[in-house]
């Protein structure tokens, strides 16, 4: 019996080196990411944003920028849904009734006052504002009550609905570093591989260009961009506008990690074969040289998204990137800057608690990723 049982062990290790032996890159890098659990956690909690961001049309009950706003609950603390309170239990969650009243005793301030006799019960799939998901119209939400608003993360001053321009807000700051780093992206692999592969003089113009770029300060260069953009511009049109500018300020990086590789990779014996074989430049750095370290190159675009998520952050909090009605996580935190909220509307931190998660669950996988695709990490241990 332990004769069969050792036999059966030795079987099982000779498959899983055989299986480690012939695994591809992806394989591999998937296998060692699978062992870290922050990374995995944090890729979770992205997919879950990610997602939110995407559907966010259909998962908030209004629409954020006009059609969802609450005249009649201004700066109103968020609606908590309750199962039961001291009038009984219910199977449907509720929200209360909520007043609004100003008298003498209130100095003749707007107060809210909740009604806890007059129930609003939770309806799921109801029809609502009007919005558009992947060209076509629909009306249908996640969720609402039978009669009036519900806010679960409160309003804010115009009476808009948080928990919609929160969810809105994360696909549009996602929207913009997606651009971004694409246009990065694209300029990296082409200037850094021209300039790799070449050497020389060409190398040596490119790298000027690059260390030029790299040199240019950002917070005047973007106030001189903001100074430029027209008040005449459409939200759409600055949103594009910004997402170019960023990918066109943040390629030198990447550029310079395709750059080094290339030199050393160019006068391997695999490129020197594709060149006998009369391969062209652009063939032998696209099939050849450019696959050789796929694996670092997606790793350098996950870790670029929370940078360029904080550059569209950073400047629309300073007032230099995207303004109302666009929705992104600067704008909203623009909102926060001030003693009041922070003394008597601490529902107003509720995106900045979802800001925080995004860009550490993307460092998070980001570094998972990065240690992933070391492909010395088993030896390091």
């Amino acid at each position: 019996m332990t004769d069969t049982t050792a036999n059966v062990d030795v079987n099982v290790n000779q498959k899983l080196k055989e299986a480690y032996f012939t695994a591809s890159q992806g394989q591999l890098i998937w296998t060692r990411f699978k062992k870290q659990k922050a990374a995995m956690v944090g890729a979770g909690i992205l997919i879950v944003l990610v997602l939110a961001g995407f559907f966010a049309p259909f998962l908030t009950p209004y629409d954020p920028t006009i059609a969802g706003r609450n005249k009649d609950y201004v700066n109103g603390a968020p609606n908590v849904p309750s199962f039961c309170d001291s009038n009984g239990c219910s199977l449907t969650p509720f929200v209360y009734t909520y007043n609004r009243t100003r008298s003498i005793k209130t100095n003749f301030r707007w107060v809210t006052e909740i009604d806890k006799d007059a129930r609003r019960y939770l309806v799921f799939l109801p029809e609502g504002d009007q919005y558009k998901f992947l060209g076509m119209n629909f009306k249908t939400h996640l969720f609402g009550v039978d009669s009036g608003k519900i806010h679960i993360f409160g309003t804010d001053s115009t009476g808009k609905d948080i928990y919609s321009r929160t969810l809105q807000a994360i696909n549009t700051s996602l929207a913009v570093g997606t651009i971004g780093v694409f246009i990065a992206f694209v300029l990296a692999l082409i200037i850094g591989g021209i300039s790799g592969y070449y050497g020389g003089w060409i190398d040596s113009v490119l790298q000027m260009m690059t260390d030029a770029v790299r040199t240019i300060p950002t917070i005047p260069l973007f106030m001189a961009l903001a100074a430029f953009i027209p008040d005449t511009w459409s939200s759409e049109t600055r949103f594009l506008f910004i997402s170019i500018i960023l990918g066109f300020v943040g390629w030198p990086t990447l550029a310079r990690r395709v750059r080094t590789h290339l030199l050393t990779e160019r006068n391997q014996e695999y490129v020197l074969a594709a060149q006998l074989c009369g391969a062209s430049a652009g063939h032998v750095i696209r099939r050849h040289l450019l696959p050789s370290f796929t694996s670092y190159i997606i790793v350098d675009l996950i870790i670029s998204f929370p940078y360029m998520v904080l550059s569209e952050t950073a400047l629309s909090f300073i007032g230099l990137g995207l303004k109302d009605p666009v929705n992104s996580l600067g704008v909203m935190l623009q909102n926060v800057t001030s003693a009041d909220v922070l003394l008597n509307y601490q529902w107003y931190f509720i995106p900045v608690i979802f800001f925080i998660i995004l860009v550490l669950a993307f460092v998070f996988v980001g570094d998972g990723l990065r240690d992933a695709a070391d492909p010395y990490a088993d030896t390091k241990k």
